[in-house]
């Protein structure tokens, strides 16, 4: 958490693309947790999936191809 500020600095700064895939009723991960991504992030995308913390076990395709597309829109 001490370099939490040093991330947000390069985030705003070198705009990295970003994907966050997130299970809309995970428990420990709050939904609002991947949306803060935007306040650094504005073009990060962020896909919530109908699942908990282990949302891999549940949507593991669905989020594979979610990746698969992101991959190859940003990096051509």
């Amino acid at each position: 958490m001490a370099r939490y500020p040093e991330f947000q600095t390069y985030f705003r700064s070198a705009r990295p693309p970003l994907l966050a895939v997130w299970g809309r009723h995970d428990r420990f991960f709050l939904p609002a947790g991947a949306e803060a991504w935007k306040r650094h992030l504005p073009d990060a995308e962020i896909h919530f999936y109908d699942t908990g913390h282990f949302a891999l076990e549940t949507h593991g395709a669905a989020i594979g191809t979610t990746i698969r597309a992101f991959l190859d829109r940003t990096l051509g």
